[in-house]
Protein backbone atom coordinates (compact mmCIF):
# COMPACT_ATOMS: atom_id res chain seq x y z
CA UNK A 1 0.00 0.00 0.00
CA UNK A 2 1.86 3.42 -1.26
CA UNK A 3 0.56 6.80 -1.21
CA UNK A 4 2.85 7.62 -3.81
CA UNK A 5 2.10 4.84 -6.10
CA UNK A 6 -1.59 3.62 -5.13
CA UNK A 7 -2.78 0.30 -6.58
CA UNK A 8 -6.96 0.27 -6.96
CA UNK A 9 -8.19 -3.57 -7.63
CA UNK A 10 -11.57 -4.85 -8.37
CA UNK A 11 -11.89 -8.19 -8.03
CA UNK A 12 -14.54 -10.89 -8.14
CA UNK A 13 -15.12 -14.29 -9.50
CA UNK A 14 -15.71 -15.57 -13.47
CA UNK A 15 -19.08 -14.13 -14.63
CA UNK A 16 -19.60 -11.78 -11.70
CA UNK A 17 -19.71 -8.46 -13.50
CA UNK A 18 -16.17 -7.07 -12.62
CA UNK A 19 -16.10 -5.33 -16.13
CA UNK A 20 -18.89 -3.43 -15.83
CA UNK A 21 -16.92 -1.82 -12.42
CA UNK A 22 -13.89 -1.47 -14.76
CA UNK A 23 -15.80 0.33 -17.03
CA UNK A 24 -17.46 3.05 -14.44
CA UNK A 25 -13.61 3.19 -12.96
CA UNK A 26 -12.23 3.99 -16.46
CA UNK A 27 -14.38 6.96 -16.52
CA UNK A 28 -13.64 8.41 -13.08
CA UNK A 29 -10.14 8.43 -14.05
CA UNK A 30 -10.80 9.94 -17.14
CA UNK A 31 -13.05 12.77 -15.17
CA UNK A 32 -10.27 13.09 -12.28
CA UNK A 33 -7.14 12.96 -15.01
CA UNK A 34 -5.40 10.13 -13.30
CA UNK A 35 -3.23 7.69 -16.10
CA UNK A 36 -3.88 4.51 -14.59
CA UNK A 37 -1.66 1.30 -15.92
CA UNK A 38 -4.07 -1.37 -16.31
CA UNK A 39 -3.57 -4.86 -15.57
CA UNK A 40 -5.80 -7.99 -16.23
CA UNK A 41 -6.30 -10.76 -13.62
CA UNK A 42 -6.13 -13.59 -16.30
CA UNK A 43 -2.70 -12.35 -17.33
CA UNK A 44 -1.48 -14.16 -14.55
CA UNK A 45 -2.70 -18.01 -15.28
CA UNK A 46 0.35 -20.31 -15.36
CA UNK A 47 -0.94 -22.06 -18.60
CA UNK A 48 -2.38 -20.54 -21.55
CA UNK A 49 -5.38 -22.08 -23.20
CA UNK A 50 -3.69 -25.07 -24.66
CA UNK A 51 -1.60 -26.19 -21.97
CA UNK A 52 -4.66 -25.61 -19.25
CA UNK A 53 -6.86 -28.55 -21.56
CA UNK A 54 -3.94 -30.48 -20.64
CA UNK A 55 -3.23 -29.83 -17.27
CA UNK A 56 -6.75 -30.43 -16.33
CA UNK A 57 -6.68 -33.93 -18.67
CA UNK A 58 -3.87 -34.93 -16.14
CA UNK A 59 -5.50 -33.90 -13.24
CA UNK A 60 -8.68 -35.90 -14.18
CA UNK A 61 -6.32 -39.13 -14.21
CA UNK A 62 -4.51 -38.06 -10.95
CA UNK A 63 -7.08 -37.03 -8.91
CA UNK A 64 -5.57 -34.15 -8.17
CA UNK A 65 -7.12 -30.37 -7.90
CA UNK A 66 -6.68 -27.35 -10.58
CA UNK A 67 -8.49 -24.27 -11.44
CA UNK A 68 -7.96 -20.32 -12.66
CA UNK A 69 -9.09 -20.18 -9.05
CA UNK A 70 -6.23 -21.66 -6.70
CA UNK A 71 -2.64 -21.20 -6.70
CA UNK A 72 -2.02 -24.43 -9.25
CA UNK A 73 -3.40 -21.93 -11.77
CA UNK A 74 -1.65 -19.24 -11.19
CA UNK A 75 1.65 -17.00 -10.57
CA UNK A 76 0.17 -15.30 -7.26
CA UNK A 77 3.83 -15.06 -7.08
CA UNK A 78 4.10 -12.62 -9.89
CA UNK A 79 1.17 -10.59 -9.11
CA UNK A 80 2.39 -10.00 -5.67
CA UNK A 81 6.00 -8.75 -7.00
CA UNK A 82 4.44 -6.23 -9.50
CA UNK A 83 1.72 -5.15 -6.97
CA UNK A 84 4.66 -4.95 -4.28
CA UNK A 85 7.32 -3.52 -6.94
CA UNK A 86 4.59 -0.61 -7.83
CA UNK A 87 3.95 0.26 -4.74
CA UNK A 88 7.35 1.41 -3.26
CA UNK A 89 8.43 2.51 -6.64
CA UNK A 90 5.89 2.92 -9.65
CA UNK A 91 7.89 -0.23 -11.63
CA UNK A 92 7.01 -3.47 -12.53
CA UNK A 93 6.07 -6.14 -15.59
CA UNK A 94 2.62 -7.03 -16.71
CA UNK A 95 1.71 -8.89 -19.66
CA UNK A 96 -1.72 -9.71 -21.78
CA UNK A 97 -4.16 -13.08 -22.21
CA UNK A 98 -5.25 -13.02 -25.71
CA UNK A 99 -8.77 -14.03 -24.67
CA UNK A 100 -10.55 -13.43 -28.77
CA UNK A 101 -9.76 -13.11 -32.42
CA UNK A 102 -10.47 -9.19 -31.69
CA UNK A 103 -7.21 -9.24 -30.07
CA UNK A 104 -5.72 -11.60 -31.51
CA UNK A 105 -5.70 -9.08 -34.63
CA UNK A 106 -4.33 -6.52 -32.23
CA UNK A 107 -1.61 -8.13 -30.34
CA UNK A 108 -0.62 -10.42 -33.65
CA UNK A 109 -0.79 -13.44 -31.76
CA UNK A 110 -3.15 -16.83 -31.49
CA UNK A 111 -6.15 -16.53 -28.72
CA UNK A 112 -5.60 -18.46 -25.54
CA UNK A 113 -1.67 -17.12 -25.67
CA UNK A 114 -0.21 -14.38 -23.67
CA UNK A 115 2.32 -11.66 -24.77
CA UNK A 116 5.65 -11.21 -23.52
CA UNK A 117 5.74 -9.61 -20.05
CA UNK A 118 6.74 -5.80 -20.17
CA UNK A 119 7.51 -2.72 -18.09
CA UNK A 120 4.42 -0.80 -17.16
CA UNK A 121 4.72 2.46 -18.55
CA UNK A 122 6.91 4.76 -16.26
CA UNK A 123 4.36 7.91 -16.34
CA UNK A 124 1.34 6.31 -14.50
CA UNK A 125 -0.45 8.00 -11.92
CA UNK A 126 -1.69 4.48 -10.34
CA UNK A 127 -2.22 0.99 -11.07
CA UNK A 128 -5.26 -0.87 -11.70
CA UNK A 129 -6.17 -4.26 -11.55
CA UNK A 130 -9.18 -6.09 -12.15
CA UNK A 131 -9.70 -10.20 -11.95
CA UNK A 132 -10.07 -12.92 -10.15
CA UNK A 133 -7.84 -12.34 -7.06
CA UNK A 134 -7.43 -8.58 -6.22
CA UNK A 135 -7.09 -9.29 -2.88
CA UNK A 136 -5.94 -12.68 -2.28
CA UNK A 137 -4.33 -14.86 0.90
CA UNK A 138 -2.26 -17.80 0.24
CA UNK A 139 0.39 -18.97 2.36
CA UNK A 140 3.46 -16.08 2.70
CA UNK A 141 1.41 -14.07 -0.11
CA UNK A 142 -1.16 -11.18 1.07
CA UNK A 143 -2.41 -9.48 -1.90
CA UNK A 144 -4.82 -7.26 0.44
CA UNK A 145 -2.37 -5.44 2.12
CA UNK A 146 -1.14 -4.14 -1.34
CA UNK A 147 -3.89 -2.50 -2.39
CA UNK A 148 -4.91 1.29 -1.71
CA UNK A 149 -8.85 0.69 -2.82
CA UNK A 150 -9.76 -3.08 -2.90
CA UNK A 151 -13.51 -3.13 -4.45
CA UNK A 152 -15.06 -6.82 -4.29
CA UNK A 153 -17.86 -7.14 -7.16
CA UNK A 154 -20.05 -10.43 -5.85
CA UNK A 155 -23.66 -10.97 -6.76
CA UNK A 156 -25.40 -13.64 -5.13
CA UNK A 157 -24.78 -17.20 -6.46
CA UNK A 158 -26.84 -18.16 -8.22
CA UNK A 159 -26.92 -15.03 -10.14
CA UNK A 160 -23.10 -15.29 -10.97
CA UNK A 161 -23.94 -18.83 -12.88
CA UNK A 162 -25.62 -17.59 -14.47
CA UNK A 163 -23.90 -14.76 -16.24
CA UNK A 164 -21.27 -17.19 -15.96
CA UNK A 165 -23.35 -19.84 -18.37
CA UNK A 166 -24.82 -17.29 -20.01
CA UNK A 167 -21.41 -16.01 -21.16
CA UNK A 168 -19.29 -19.16 -21.73
CA UNK A 169 -22.34 -21.07 -23.83
CA UNK A 170 -23.36 -17.83 -25.78
CA UNK A 171 -19.87 -16.50 -26.20
CA UNK A 172 -17.23 -18.76 -25.38
CA UNK A 173 -18.87 -21.52 -27.29
CA UNK A 174 -19.07 -24.23 -24.05
CA UNK A 175 -21.57 -26.44 -23.82
CA UNK A 176 -23.84 -26.54 -20.87
CA UNK A 177 -22.48 -29.64 -19.64
CA UNK A 178 -19.01 -28.28 -19.49
CA UNK A 179 -20.16 -24.89 -18.02
CA UNK A 180 -21.33 -27.60 -14.92
CA UNK A 181 -18.34 -29.44 -14.87
CA UNK A 182 -15.69 -26.08 -14.63
CA UNK A 183 -18.12 -24.52 -11.77
CA UNK A 184 -18.02 -27.88 -10.02
CA UNK A 185 -14.22 -28.89 -10.52
CA UNK A 186 -13.73 -25.00 -9.31
CA UNK A 187 -15.52 -24.97 -5.81
CA UNK A 188 -13.00 -26.31 -3.54
CA UNK A 189 -10.41 -22.81 -5.03
CA UNK A 190 -14.00 -20.72 -4.82
CA UNK A 191 -14.45 -21.57 -1.04
CA UNK A 192 -10.67 -20.68 0.02
CA UNK A 193 -9.36 -18.31 -2.96
CA UNK A 194 -12.58 -16.33 -4.00
CA UNK A 195 -14.73 -15.75 -0.97
CA UNK A 196 -12.11 -14.76 1.61
CA UNK A 197 -11.21 -12.07 -0.05
CA UNK A 198 -14.59 -10.30 0.27
CA UNK A 199 -13.84 -10.17 3.78
CA UNK A 200 -10.59 -7.85 2.66
CA UNK A 201 -11.94 -5.30 0.58
CA UNK A 202 -12.92 -1.88 0.91
CA UNK A 203 -16.23 -1.54 -0.63
CA UNK A 204 -18.85 -4.49 -1.75
CA UNK A 205 -21.33 -4.57 -4.47
CA UNK A 206 -23.52 -7.12 -4.80
CA UNK A 207 -26.22 -7.58 -7.26
CA UNK A 208 -29.47 -9.10 -5.86
CA UNK A 209 -31.94 -10.65 -9.27
CA UNK A 210 -35.53 -10.00 -8.52
CA UNK A 211 -36.84 -12.38 -11.03
CA UNK A 212 -36.32 -16.37 -10.51
CA UNK A 213 -32.42 -17.94 -11.17
CA UNK A 214 -33.36 -20.55 -8.48
CA UNK A 215 -32.21 -23.18 -11.14
CA UNK A 216 -29.47 -21.22 -12.79
CA UNK A 217 -29.30 -23.61 -16.18
CA UNK A 218 -32.79 -23.10 -16.87
CA UNK A 219 -32.35 -19.62 -16.97
CA UNK A 220 -32.59 -18.22 -20.49
CA UNK A 221 -32.04 -14.41 -19.91
CA UNK A 222 -29.22 -12.60 -17.63
CA UNK A 223 -31.77 -10.56 -15.14
CA UNK A 224 -31.26 -6.98 -16.06
CA UNK A 225 -30.16 -3.97 -13.57
CA UNK A 226 -33.57 -2.92 -13.71
CA UNK A 227 -34.79 -6.15 -12.82
CA UNK A 228 -31.95 -6.30 -9.81
CA UNK A 229 -31.30 -4.41 -6.41
CA UNK A 230 -27.54 -3.65 -5.39
CA UNK A 231 -26.35 -4.14 -1.94
CA UNK A 232 -23.61 -1.53 -1.06
CA UNK A 233 -21.70 -2.91 1.81
CA UNK A 234 -18.81 -0.78 3.07
CA UNK A 235 -16.05 -2.19 5.18
CA UNK A 236 -13.47 0.17 5.29
CA UNK A 237 -13.84 3.08 6.34
CA UNK A 238 -16.64 3.25 7.68
CA UNK A 239 -19.72 5.69 6.40
CA UNK A 240 -20.84 8.52 8.25
CA UNK A 241 -24.70 8.84 9.10
CA UNK A 242 -24.55 12.04 7.21
CA UNK A 243 -22.78 10.28 4.57
CA UNK A 244 -25.64 8.03 4.46
CA UNK A 245 -28.24 10.02 4.31
CA UNK A 246 -26.37 12.08 1.40
CA UNK A 247 -26.50 9.24 -0.53
CA UNK A 248 -29.50 8.06 0.43
CA UNK A 249 -30.44 12.04 -0.75
CA UNK A 250 -29.00 11.91 -4.01
CA UNK A 251 -29.85 8.19 -5.37
CA UNK A 252 -33.76 7.77 -5.26
CA UNK A 253 -34.79 4.82 -4.02
CA UNK A 254 -32.05 3.97 -1.53
CA UNK A 255 -32.95 2.72 2.00
CA UNK A 256 -30.10 1.85 4.79
CA UNK A 257 -30.49 -1.29 6.05
CA UNK A 258 -27.46 -1.36 8.50
CA UNK A 259 -24.68 0.38 9.74
CA UNK A 260 -22.13 -0.41 6.51
CA UNK A 261 -25.09 -1.18 4.36
CA UNK A 262 -27.43 0.33 1.64
CA UNK A 263 -29.72 -1.01 -1.04
CA UNK A 264 -30.25 0.57 -4.26
CA UNK A 265 -32.22 -0.15 -7.18
CA UNK A 266 -29.75 -2.03 -9.69
CA UNK A 267 -30.74 0.94 -12.37
CA UNK A 268 -28.91 3.15 -10.52
CA UNK A 269 -26.03 0.96 -9.41
CA UNK A 270 -23.47 2.45 -12.39
CA UNK A 271 -24.56 6.07 -11.00
CA UNK A 272 -23.50 4.90 -7.49
CA UNK A 273 -20.55 3.24 -8.65
CA UNK A 274 -19.51 6.85 -9.90
CA UNK A 275 -20.36 8.94 -6.87
CA UNK A 276 -18.81 6.75 -4.39
CA UNK A 277 -15.46 5.89 -6.11
CA UNK A 278 -15.17 9.09 -7.50
CA UNK A 279 -14.78 10.31 -4.03
CA UNK A 280 -12.71 7.37 -3.27
CA UNK A 281 -9.99 7.73 -5.78
CA UNK A 282 -9.67 11.41 -5.76
CA UNK A 283 -8.78 11.23 -2.09
CA UNK A 284 -6.15 8.75 -3.23
CA UNK A 285 -4.84 11.30 -5.84
CA UNK A 286 -4.82 14.59 -3.13
CA UNK A 287 -2.64 12.17 -1.00
CA UNK A 288 0.10 11.60 -3.67
CA UNK A 289 -0.69 15.40 -4.63
CA UNK A 290 -2.21 15.21 -8.45
CA UNK A 291 -5.97 16.01 -8.47
CA UNK A 292 -7.14 16.35 -12.04
CA UNK A 293 -9.82 18.90 -12.85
Amino acid sequence: MSRNHPIVAVTGSSGAGTSTVKKAVEKIFHRVGARAAFVEGDSFHRYNRKQMKEELAKTKLEGTNLSHFGPEGNLFDKQFELFRNYGRTGTGERRHYIHDEEQAAKFGQEPGTFTDWEPIPPDSDLLFYEGLHGGVVAGDIDMAKEVDLLIGVCPTINLEWVQKIQRDTKERGYSQEDVMFNIYRRMHDYMHYILPQFSCTHINFQRIPLTDTSNPFCVSNIPTLDQSMVMIHFLEPKPSVEYKLQLRGLIEGTMITGFNTLVIPGGKMIYAMELILTELIMNLMKKRGHVGS
